[in-house]
C-alpha cells in the first residue's frame, strides 16, 4: 500500500508557473504508474499527465507543451511542472499511483486568476 501527499498548489496569475510535488510512502514506488488528475467545480475528474515505470509520459491535449511530468524514484516523488497557466487550469489536482490498485492523494488546489 502507498500513501500519497501532494504539495505546491496555490494562486497564480495567468501565464505563471507552479510545480506540484507528490511524495509517496511505501515500497516499490519505481514500479508504479504515476499520474496527475484534476477536477474543476462541476466537472468530472480528468487525467492531466501520467508517467510509467520506464518514464514514458503522456499528456492530455489541453496541457501538451505547457505541463511536464517527471519522477525521482530515489526520492519516491513525482512532479508536475505547470507553465503558461490559464484560468481554465483552475482545479484541484490529485496525485494517483497505480500498480495493482489505484491510490489517491488528498489533492492540492491550483487557482489561476488575475
Amino acid at each position: 500500500q502507498v500513501q500519497l501527499v501532494e504539495s505546491g498548489g496555490g494562486l497564480v496569475q495567468p501565464g505563471g508557473s507552479l510545480r506540484l510535488s507528490c511524495a509517496a510512502s511505501g515500497s516499490n514506488f519505481s514500479r508504479y504508474r504515476m499520474g496527475w488528475y484534476r477536477q474543476a467545480p462541476g466537472k468530472q475528474r480528468e487525467l492531466v499527465a501520467a508517467i510509467t515505470s520506464d518514464s514514458t509520459t503522456m499528456y492530455a491535449d489541453s496541457v501538451k507543451g505547457r505541463f511536464t511530468i517527471s519522477r525521482d524514484n530515489a526520492k519516491n516523488t513525482v512532479y508536475l511542472q505547470l507553465n503558461s497557466l490559464k484560468p481554465e487550469d483552475t482545479a484541484v489536482y490529485y496525485c494517483n499511483g497505480r500498480l495493482y490498485y489505484d491510490y489517491w492523494g488528498q489533492g492540492t488546489q491550483v487557482t489561476v486568476s488575475s
